[in-house]
């Protein structure tokens, strides 16, 4: 598989704090034993889900966004290794398969590009003929094998090779009549934006454009963020569903859980992909950082709500970024994420 890097069992284990008359999920979670054979292997284990990272900031750097997106795997990976295996999420439930390497992309990008104009074009280049598609080709091959993918990493430009790669497989194995699937996302912005090249804040537009996104409920829009451009088109549209952060909290036109009820109702005739943007989540280090937004309990309400009630297509939890501050590393937002991938196994499981 190419750009994809697989752990074995030592991989696993080297992040993993053990100690005796305890198990931790890196002692437990599945993993590719022959990369060789990593369709076969992943076809034939009883685990639900596959677990993989797409550490990258190409996409961001296409929206004219900072980078920083790269790291969120690397800090949430020893995290959830070393979450305690209890009979709720013991980890044989996951493959934790490895991540997607497309560093040597960004540098080759970096090195080469004489002006900012050049480099955003060169990221989204790269974007659209390389990540979507090494994406895509996985996506596609877990979808197929009868598991359901949770990407973790990244930009939101993700989305979209998750969809299209999850809508195909569906409709190639007779899951569903058309190759479209629908999605919820909690997200402070819609990445709604015009169809001008692949970055992170299109993805939708473009799935939606090429029929592999049938509905689109958002929960939590802000604002003062998403240009009216942007909500004229949202709003004309009879298969997208949306609800800002102000009428939730601010004018409390209905509350959180109504917000959530609202898009899984709006979703609930095809299967569902799960999305949650870190950026919507309050003080998180993320590509567009708030001070006002959603708190972590409500971030984990989501996914517990998710998990229980859709009918999931995949998981995808994206933009998030720890900072390094005086030569330290600030591992809550791993830590936070391993949270919320506990969270969504432990509800689809009960």
């Amino acid at each position: 598989m190419k750009y994809f890097k697989f752990y074995n069992r030592q991989d696993l284990l080297n992040q993993t704090r053990l100690r005796r008359y305890e198990t931790k999920l890196g002692e437990k979670l599945k993993v590719i034993g022959n990369p060789g054979s990593w369709i076969t292997e992943i076809e034939a284990s009883p685990a639900r889900y596959v677990l993989f990272g797409i550490p990258e900031c190409i996409g961001v750097l296409a929206n004219y966004g900072q980078p920083g997106t790269e790291n969120l795997w690397s800090s949430f990976l020893p995290a959830l290794l070393n979450v305690q295996s209890t009979d709720r999420f013991t980890g044989e439930e996951m493959i934790l398969a490895g991540h997607f390497e497309f560093g040597n992309i960004l540098e080759v990008i970096m090195n080469n590009s004489r002006s900012s104009d050049e480099k955003v074009d060169a990221c989204r280049h790269a974007v659209a003929n390389i990540i979507d598609e090494a994406v895509e080709e996985w996506v596609k091959a877990i979808v197929n094998a009868g598991k359901i993918p949770v990407a973790v990493g990244g930009g939101h430009n993700n989305c979209y090779p998750l969809i299209k790669g999850t809508a195909k497989a569906l409709y190639k194995n007779g899951q569903t009549n058309t190759s479209r699937i629908n999605v919820v996302n909690l997200d402070a912005h819609a990445d709604f934006r015009i169809m001008e090249g692949r970055h992170s804040g299109n993805g939708f537009r473009y799935a939606m454009e090429e029929s592999f996104l049938g509905k689109y409920a958002i929960i939590g829009l802000h604002e003062n963020y998403n240009p009216q451009s942007m909500l004229d088109d949202l709003y004309s549209n009879i298969n997208v569903q949306y609800v800002f952060y102000e009428d939730i909290f601010l004018h409390e036109k209905l509350n959180f859980t109504q917000a959530m009820a609202q898009a899984f109702g709006f979703t609930d005739d095809n299967f569902a992909g799960i999305e949650l943007d870190l950026d919507a989540v309050a003080r998180v280090p993320s590509s567009a950082s708030t001070p006002s937004g959603i708190s972590a309990m409500h971030a984990r309400q989501y996914m517990n709500f998710a998990g229980h009630h859709a009918k999931t297509a995949y998981l995808h939890i994206c933009e998030g970024a720890y900072f390094v501050n005086e030569g330290r590393e600030d591992l809550l937002i791993g830590k936070f994420v391993a949270y919320l991938i506990s969270d969504f196994v432990k509800a689809a499981l009960s």
